[in-house]
C-alpha cells in the first residue's frame, strides 16, 4: 500500500524532537485506518465523498 504521509511533514509536525524511522510506519498505519473507517462512514450515509464529519 502507498504511504500516505511524508517524511519531512511529520518532522515538521513534530518539531524539536527527533523521529524514530519504526515512528512513520506506525504512523502511516494509523492514519490508514482512519481514511478507511471515513470512507465506510461515508458509504453508510450514502454519499462518494469523504468529509470532515467522517473522521
Amino acid at each position: 500500500m502507498v504511504d500516505v504521509l511524508k517524511k519531512s511533514g511529520v518532522r515538521d509536525a513534530a518539531d524539536g524532537v527527533n523521529v524514530g524511522s519504526d515512528f512513520y510506519e506506525a504512523l502511516d498505519d494509523r492514519v490508514k485506518g482512519i481514511i478507511e473507517r471515513a470512507v465506510e462512514r461515508a458509504e453508510e450515509n450514502g454519499r462518494r465523498t469523504v468529509k470532515a464529519r467522517d473522521v
